[in-house]
């Protein structure tokens, strides 16, 4: 855990003017591609997934939701976009935030879900999503311990061919959804990277 003085706390917005027009956009550090049903994490990652290092170093900084209530550790300077979409036949609108460092792939998605009967498959859709993205299989799985949903890690390959892992958190309170994801080439996401990153997000 690096040491406090190299965090720094950062509140995002979404200008207006930072949205697509056309159906499908990409977010810049290439971990979400959008379209009008799916979510599709991750799927122009590419190149950046060859270019980390041995020994990762990463400049975590305290991230806070910029409409949903919670907070997390981020390894670079993030950004954040918003789109509306539908999801398991409910409209919402889904926030993006998420950095690249060294090669991995770090992103929380909130949403607010009025209908607490819609909460369940909003959360299947979006875990399904992730792994179908990545032609992915689950190598572990655990219910949280202290907010509705549960953990996965994941192995698949990128569109290239490329082989990653993948670390999934989907968890809900109140009407807030979210999914905390972070994905990488299996050397560079190591448990550190993982336990940190994971660790750090809280529902304030």
């Amino acid at each position: 855990m690096p040491a406090r003085s190299a965090w720094h706390t950062i509140r995002l917005s979404s200008p207006a003017n930072c949205l697509p027009t056309g159906d499908q956009f990409t977010v810049p550090m290439s971990f979400f591609t959008f379209r009008s049903s799916v979510i599709r994490p991750f799927a122009t990652l590419g190149c950046a997934l060859l270019l980390c290092a041995c020994s990762p170093k990463f400049d975590w900084r305290e991230v806070r939701g910029s409409d949903a209530p919670y907070s997390v550790l981020m390894p670079a300077k993030p950004s954040s976009h918003s789109r509306s979409m539908q999801l398991e036949e409910v409209r919402l609108t889904m926030q993006m935030t998420g950095a690249d460092a060294e090669g991995i792939s770090f992103a929380v998605g909130s949403a607010r879900v009025d209908d607490a009967s819609k909460i369940p498959a909003v959360l299947a859709a979006m875990k399904s999503g992730m792994l179908n993205n990545i032609h992915g299989s689950i190598t572990s799985e655990k219910a949280g311990s202290t907010m509705q949903g549960n953990e996965l890690e994941a192995r698949g390959n990128l569109q290239n061919g490329q082989p990653v892992v993948l670390a999934a958190k989907f968890v809900t309170r109140g009407p807030w959804v979210y999914q905390v994801i972070i994905m990488g080439r299996e050397k560079a996401v190591t448990r550190d990277v993982i336990d940190t990153f994971m660790t750090s997000f809280k529902i304030n």
